[in-house]
């Protein structure tokens, strides 16, 4: 064996094979925390309202809803370096076209673009990491993993902050443009120290019939309807909702009969912690989304700070998530950081109930901050246990999957935010949204201390 052969079975997570990886899986996130600081001034340049630019955070995560699964087929097919280098092209080219969107729909097809191209991170590293891991005969790569999740966490601490200070300095289509370099820098990255894949197990036309085009065409025509209805819950889009319904019921009868579904309804059926694991990570994603959105149009439309001063006040939060996701790839089990995690996004919700905007900003950061627990903990722990629930020939679906349920979770979120905030981001919104939040939190807590499907150590993953 060589030299190098050697130091790779020693380490074989190392810096060089990490850290592509983990610059990938900052795209989507510094993508959505960038824009929650840049949706106020959108709104005033367009003069649209808070509920209208909603679209911009639904049009990333019903493409990513999408085409997280979608991609994660792919990477199981054809091989993770070569999707994920596909996917970083779309990046860049949605950062090229981000520079001149001059109206409200051309931004929301940048950023339907921008979900194609980041779902390809995820997938693709956790199908590496799986690969890497059953070839050396090593145990789950919870350190490496938490990397990926503490990159994505650190990014999310410098995103709002990011993001104000481009709107201030060159104006909001610069929160876009950002993507091009990042894209590029990753791609090459991605050349130099990722291992090439092994040729692929077929011709590409024998795989693509492994790839259920109908079942994603009907799981997307699902996501727009139901999300056209959730976008407008004050007036009601009834047949919206009753095709949404018609759709739904049209994938899951077609699941049963394909082959080789998109969404695998047998899988699902059948390996109940799994689908668990999907839930909570759709109501965990739901409060999140909505937190972090909802907080930064607060901060800048009812207490008054600017687009960077509001990036600042989230950044004692994202710290905590830092800390809090180191902690999570700590811990042996999984049961005790699911329940301390959604425990602290309960203690989030009340402490937000109890601030206005006359609050000492000080006390505002303060309160934010306990969903940092939250975010770090809940983003690790979920990753470790998908990593020993889903079969090991479809980890990468199944990680897309798992960002598909989240991703829901982020569409929910937006119609909520619509909903409660209306034009303008009053107290009175805020305090209803997380009232709501915090007893869906509640349940969930409640429902997580006596969830029999959580493993208690995490050992080598299920083949």
């Amino acid at each position: 064996m060589t030299k190098s052969g050697t130091r790779q079975e020693r380490a074989p997570f190392g810096f060089r094979f990490v850290a592509p990886l983990a610059l990938g899986c900052v795209l989507n996130p510094i993508n959505s925390t960038m824009l929650t600081t840049a949706l106020v001034p959108i709104a005033d340049s367009f003069h649209t309202s808070i509920a209208e630019t909603g679209w911009l955070i639904a049009a990333l995560y019903v493409t990513s809803a999408v085409a997280q699964p979608t991609v994660g087929r792919l990477v199981d097919l054809f091989g993770p370096r070569r999707v994920y280098l596909i996917a970083l092209a779309f990046v860049a080219l949605a950062g090229a076209l981000g520079a001149w969107a001059s109206t409200l729909p051309a931004l929301v097809g940048v950023r339907i673009l921008l979900g194609v191209g980041t779902s390809g991170a995820y997938p693709a590293a956790m199908r590496l990491f799986r690969v890497q891991a059953d070839r050396t005969n090593s145990e789950p790569p919870r350190v490496a993993m938490g990397i990926l999740s503490l990159s994505a966490i650190a990014t999310m601490a410098v995103g709002p902050l990011v993001g104000g200070l481009l709107t201030v300095a060159f104006g909001w289509h610069a929160v876009f443009t950002i993507n091009l370099p990042l894209a590029l820098v990753t791609m090459g990255l991605i050349v130099l120290w990722v291992p090439k894949d092994p040729p692929p197990k077929g011709s590409f036309s024998q795989l693509l019939k492994e790839v259920d085009l109908v079942g994603i065409g009907l799981f997307s025509v699902f996501l727009v309807t139901i999300m056209t209805f959730l976008m407008n819950l004050a007036h009601p889009v009834w047949w919206a909702l009753a095709l949404a319904g018609v759709f739904g019921t049209w994938l899951g009868l077609h699941s049963l009969r394909h082959p080789h579904p998109f969404i695998d309804v047998r899988l699902l059926a059948k390996n109940r912690p799994l689908t668990v694991t999907y839930t909570r990570m759709f109501l965990v994603s739901l409060v999140t989304y909505a937190i972090f959105y909802g907080f930064a149009q607060w901060l800048e439309s009812s207490v008054g700070l600017t687009s960077a001063q509001a990036g600042l006040v989230t950044i004692p939060m994202s710290v905590l998530a830092a800390v809090s996701s180191l902690t999570g790839v700590r811990t042996k089990g999984l049961r005790a950081p699911f329940i301390l995690c959604i425990g602290a996004a309960v203690l989030g919700c009340l402490a937000l109930f109890l601030v206005d905007h006359t609050t000492p900003t000080w006390i505002i950061a303060a309160a934010f901050s306990v969903f940092g627990i939250s975010q770090g903990m809940f983003s690790t722990t979920t990753q470790a246990a998908i990593y020993v629930q889903a079969p090991s020939d479809q980890i990468g679906a199944a990680a897309g999957l798992q960002r598909t349920a989240g991703y829901v979770g982020a569409v929910v979120a937006a119609s909520l935010l619509g909903l409660m905030y209306g034009q303008r981001a009053s107290d009175l919104g805020l305090h209803g949204l997380v009232l709501i939040l915090g007893v869906l939190m509640a349940i969930l807590f409640v429902a997580t201390l006596f969830d029999r499907t959580i493993p208690r150590v995490v050992g080598k993953a299920t083949k």
